[in-house]
């Protein structure tokens, strides 16, 4: 379908193809194999301005546009869904001081993002605050002119590599949620450790790791809005953010896709290929078909976002649940139609099944986007 992209879009969306097949897919294979983190990849997104695409104009960024992200997110994720999370773990870091920033914080730290020079990451998650993100036990006690943290992060994406962290904590217990605000913690901060690097099923050219913080002092400055804002800070993030993961899902199910195609047309049993058995085109028709539905809706809701409504929680949550659906159908046909070859690691079918599952489950399971998706639409009768 034509989505009517500007110039400047289908430019960024070339320069990300390019990337994708000349520098990421030679390696894919490599950093999966390794669960190593892809640093040479990421000298190439600094090069190619990519970075730049995350951050707006005004803070030495080229867009900031959630349809600019996406289009690169799903170029990128067309060949390794793994590898470009690199980049957008660093947008997800960045949306809390982009959204509820001072005015000194987004001149400091957004420069840095935008250029490729710092990675950022996002930091709410923990043992017990999953789907229950109004969970989260780390602390921050007030200290003069400084906050004390304590707690620990679990299954953070760029954590470790990652050099600026937005984190949230509670700064008043017995508020429970309400309680909960958001800081600027760097990387270098006494105190502030990480645990082992997590050894996952898929995306394992991202990196995953748990954050410590043991008695870490952060400066007042560095409090992203007022204390108790944390919360509502973490909602909007996620609401802006999961169209990224709709994209990746949109991505890693065309480039599956695209694999099976291929291979249906080479493929010969009973002396035809067996892309002219009809059990296989009907496979086909229908992955393509979900495909296009999903990016329809991603792209839709991207567009939504981009023009500036206040309220897109619904949509955030609806494009996000459906494409990690299609995702990971897709992917499990396509290594149903590679047959053998299609669960061997020398294809990368089964790599791409194995990076769809996350999408499921990252930035709020499945399970709670229905439950968002319910709770916006009752409140429309």
């Amino acid at each position: 379908m034509d989505y009517f992209l500007t110039e400047e879009q289908l430019e960024i969306k070339e320069i990300a193809r390019k990337v994708a097949e000349e520098k990421i897919k030679p390696v894919r294979a490599k950093y999966d194999e390794e669960n190593s983190f892809p640093w040479e990849i990421v000298e190439v997104f600094k090069q190619t301005d990519l970075f730049a695409v995350l951050v707006p104009e005004e803070y030495d960024g080229i867009s900031g546009s959630v349809m600019d992200i996406a289009i690169i997110t799903e170029e990128l994720s067309r060949v390794c869904g793994g590898i470009g999370l690199s980049l957008g773990g660093s947008g997800l870091g960045m949306y809390p001081i982009l959204i509820a920033g001072s005015e000194e914080q987004k001149q400091k730290y957004l420069p840095q993002i935008a250029n490729g020079d710092r990675l950022a990451a996002f930091a709410l998650t923990e043992a017990n605050a999953g789907s229950d993100a109004g969970g989260v036990e780390t602390t921050a006690v007030k200290d003069g002119d400084n906050y004390i943290l304590n707690g620990t992060k679990q299954w953070i994406t760029n954590g470790g590599e990652a050099e600026i962290y937005t984190v949230f904590a509670l700064t008043d217990k017995s508020k429970g949620a309400r309680g909960a605000s958001c800081f600027i913690v760097e990387k270098g901060t006494e105190g502030f450790t990480f645990g082992k690097k997590e050894d996952k099923l898929g995306i394992r050219g991202s990196a995953t790791r748990e954050l410590v913080f043991d008695n870490v002092v952060v400066p007042k400055e560095n409090l992203i809005g007022r204390e108790g804002n944390g919360f509502m800070i973490a909602m909007k993030t996620l609401d802006k953010s999961r169209p990224m993961v709709a994209a990746q899902a949109v991505g890693i199910a065309q480039g599956a896709y695209e694999e099976a195609a291929r291979y249906s047309k080479e493929r010969t049993q009973f002396n035809k290929p067996i892309s002219s058995f009809q059990g296989v085109q009907f496979m086909l028709a229908d992955m393509a078909t979900q495909i296009e539905a999903a990016r329809a809706l991603v792209y839709a809701t991207a567009r939504m976002i981009d023009s500036g409504v206040k309220r897109y929680a619904k949509e955030s949550a609806m494009c996000k649940v459906f494409a990690s659906d299609v995702a990971m159908k897709v992917t499990t046909d396509a290594v149903q139609i590679l047959g053998g070859y299609g669960y061997m690691k020398e294809y990368p079918v089964e790599k791409m099944m194995r990076d769809a599952k996350i999408t499921q489950i990252y930035e709020g399971t499945n399970q709670i986007q229905r439950s968002v998706i319910a709770s916006n639409l009752l409140k429309e009768f």
